[in-house]
C-alpha cells in the first residue's frame, strides 16, 4: 500500500524542523533545529525538506531529479522517501525492487498511495531510484490506490501485476501493465482489470479481498496468480500472460492475511504470506504448485512500528534475501509511512526456512 505526496507545499518560504545528521544516522533522538528554506525547483532541483517526527528526508519527488544513486546504510535500506510492499526482481545481474510509496500528510493515519516506484543494485549495496514508472492514472478502469505489486519476465517483457480500486466495480482489483524494459515505460496491457471483486464473493464479501499479487511461472512455463486478502486464490494465466486460464481456485492456508509470495528451491515450492493482525510473516511448503500447502510457522515476526508487513524472497549471486517493509524512521501517522528493509535469510538441512532475524544493520552486518 503507498500514496503520491508525504506533504502539500507551495514555492516560496516555509518553516521545517530538521537535523540532517539525525536522519542519516537514523537516530531516535529528538533534536531538533529551526531553519527557514526556499523551495525552488528551478535552483534546488525538485529537493524538498520535510520533517517527520524530528527527522529530515530530502524527498526527490520530480523526475529530473532522478536517477538517484545511494548507499544503504544499514536498515531501512531507503530512508530519503518511504516505501512500502517491496517485490524484487533478479534480472541479468541486477536487483530491480519495485515498492509502493507511502504519502500520507503528517497526522494522517491512513494509507495514501498514488504511484509505484523502482529502484535498481548490481550488488544490493548501492542503489539507483529511476523516474516513477507506472501509477494508477495509467489504468483506464482504475480510480486510484497504488497497493501491492510485482513485476515479473517473461519472453523479454515485463508484466507488472498491480493492486488498485476500480472505478466502476466496487473494490480493488488487480491489473497488469507491460514494458520491454524493466525500468519502463510500462504501459496497461489490457485495458481491463484481470480480477474484480465481484469474482470473488463466495468465500468472504470485504472489497478488498483482490489485493496483493503475485505471479509463478513453474518449471513447464505454466504460469499462475496467487492473490488475496483473508482468502488466497490462484488462478492459471494464459501464455501471453495477460488472460486468465479457467476458474479460481482457493488455497487452505491457516490464518491467511494476505501479501502472497511464492518461490521455489531444491524442489520444494514455499507459500510466505501475512498472518493476522497484526501481520507476522509465515509460509507453507509443498511439492506441487497447486498444493497442499504444509503449513510452516513463522518466518517473520511483526515489525516494529508497522501493523502491515509484505515480503519478498529473492536468490542473488548465490545468496538469499528476505525484502521487507517496518516503520522504523517514521514518528508521525502510525503505521502508514513504511520503510523497505533487507536481511538475510537461511534455510535448515531439510528445505525447511530459518526464522528471520530483523535487524537495524541489515547486509552491512555480519553475515
Amino acid at each position: 500500500m503507498g500514496h503520491d505526496k508525504f506533504f502539500a507545499h507551495k514555492e516560496g518560504v516555509c518553516e521545517v524542523l530538521f537535523d540532517r545528521k539525525i536522519a542519516a544516522k537514523r537516530q531516535t533522538k529528538n533534536t531538533r533545529m529551526k531553519a527557514k528554506i526556499i523551495i525552488n525547483r528551478g535552483l534546488l532541483g525538485g529537493l524538498l525538506v520535510v520533517l517527520f517526527g524530528g527527522v529530515a528526508f530530502g524527498q526527490l519527488n520530480d523526475k529530473q531529479s532522478l536517477p538517484y544513486s545511494f548507499k544503504i546504510q544499514g536498515n531501512p535500506i531507503i530512508t530519503h522517501k518511504y516505501t512500502a510492499d517491496p517485490a524484487a526482481l533478479v534480472y541479468k545481474d541486477k536487483v530491480y525492487l519495485y515498492a509502493g510509496h507511502d504519502q500520507a500528510p503528517p497526522k494522517q493515519e491512513r494509507y495514501v498511495m498514488h504511484e509505484w516506484l523502482v529502484f535498481s543494485s548490481s550488488d544490493m549495496i548501492t542503489w539507483t531510484e529511476h523516474p516513477v514508472p507506472l501509477k494508477p492514472a495509467d489504468f483506464s478502469w482504475a480510480s486510484g490506490d497504488a497497493w501491492a505489486s510485482q513485476v515479473i519476465e517473461r519472453n523479454g517483457k515485463f508484466y507488472w501485476y498491480i493492486t488498485a480500486s476500480h472505478a466502476t466495480i466496487h473494490g480493488k482489483a488487480i491489473g497488469v501493465a507491460v514494458a520491454d524494459n524493466p525500468l519502463g515505460p510500462f504501459k496497461d496491457a489490457r485495458g481491463s482489470a484481470i480480477i474484480t471483486n465481484d469474482m470473488t464473493t463466495k468465500s468472504t464479501q470485504i472489497s478488498w479481498d483482490d489485493i496483493d499479487p503475485t505471479v509463478w511461472i513453474d518449471d513447464d512455463g505454466q504460469a499462475y496468480l496467487f492473490w488475496g486478502n483473508t482468502q488466497c486464490y490462484y488462478i492459471k494465466l494464459k501464455e501471453n500472460m495477460i488472460e486468465a486460464d479457467g476458474d479460481i481456485q482457493m488455497v487452505d492456508l491457516p490464518k491467511f492475511t494476505e501479501a502472497p509470495w511464492v518461490h521455489k528451491r531444491n524442489g520444494w515450492y514455499y507459500l510466505s504470506y501475512a498472518s493476522e493482525f497484526p501481520e507476522k510473516i509465515k509460509y507453507a511448503m509443498s511439492k506441487s504448485i497447486k498444493g497442499p500447502w504444509k503449513p510452516m510457522g513463522i518466518l517473520n515476526e511483526i515489525a516494529g512500528n508497522s501493523n502491515t508487513n509484505h515480503q519478498s524472497i529473492i536468490n542473488f549471486k548465490g545468496k538469499d534475501y528476505f525484502i521487507y517493509h517496518n516503520g522504523s524512521i517514521n514518528n508521525d501517522g502510525g503505521s502508514f509511512r513504511r520503510s523497505v528493509c533487507i536481511d538475510r535469510l537461511y534455510y535448515n538441512k531439510d528445505g525447511t526456512m530459518k526464522r528471520v532475524v530483523m535487524t537495524t544493520e541489515g547486509l552491512l552486518g555480519k553475515q
